[in-house]
């Protein structure tokens, strides 16, 4: 219970990756705040996560919204009364080839996958920078170090959440809080359980240890840079991709 009396928000914490970095947190003895954009799914998990033994809620929010995410982290704060971690996790893909590409597609990446990270850390940041404590953790996306055909929106999205890490551990290091980001490769989601074979063996061919990553491999990752483990790392990019990229 090497958590236990801390508490961590957690967007896009319905499902997949979100979903179970919030579980280890909790099984860890952290309180959880969970948000993402769908009501109902919010409530089951945080309900899930009650049975784990802490306290958990749900809070609708789209991270895209400064508005919305100003009121959930007020929500947090008078709820819990502190919050010691950050994982922004909160995500979206609207794939298609630059020609076919509506700035409707761009934009919209754009404001929930990067946007959204500088609302929710913004939010968060007064209370943060007070407390002279805390770990945040964002979510990129291999795609964002190498790029990939059909996803200009996302790939931009992804290297800008780590320029923006690298820029906040430097802002943040004084008031003794670290920001670091974990960019997984291919990882079996709802999304890569509908890849044909062909696809799928395509992309094994790309991965050394040729196979997908789980849930479970990536949220191992962003519980050490949650930990105490991870006291002396700050403005790191962490790979979790079966050394799909080793550059």
């Amino acid at each position: 219970m090497e958590h236990a009396g801390k508490v961590g928000f957690v967007t896009g914490g319905s499902r997949g990756i979100g979903k179970e970095i919030a579980v280890q947190l909790a099984k860890r003895g952290a309180g959880v705040a969970v948000a993402d954009v769908r009501e109902s799914d919010v409530g089951e998990v945080a309900g899930e996560l009650r049975r784990l033994g802490v306290k958990a809620e749900g809070y609708v929010c789209d991270v895209s919204s400064p508005e919305d995410t100003e009121r959930a982290a007020e929500a947090v704060i008078e709820g819990f009364g502190r919050v010691d971690f950050l994982v922004n996790n909160a995500g979206i893909t609207r794939d298609k080839l630059l020609l076919r590409m509506s700035l409707e597609d761009w934009e919209k990446v754009l404001s929930v996958n990067l946007t959204g990270v500088f609302n929710v850390v913004k939010a968060f940041a007064p209370h943060l920078l007070k407390q002279r404590t805390g770990k945040i953790v964002n979510i990129s996306s291999v795609i964002g170090l190498i790029g990939n055909a059909g996803q200009v929106n996302y790939s931009a999205s992804k290297a800008g959440v780590i320029g923006l890490t690298r820029s906040l551990a430097k802002e943040f290091a004084s008031r003794g809080i670290t920001v670091n980001a974990v960019a997984p490769g291919f990882i079996e989601t709802a999304m890569t359980g509908n890849l044909t074979s062909e696809v799928r063996e395509q992309m094994m061919g790309v991965i050394p240890l040729r196979r997908f990553g789980t849930v479970t491999d990536v949220a191992n990752v962003v519980m050490f840079l949650l930990s105490g483990m991870s006291d002396y790392v700050t403005g790191q990019v962490i790979n979790c991709d079966g050394g799909m990229v080793m550059a």
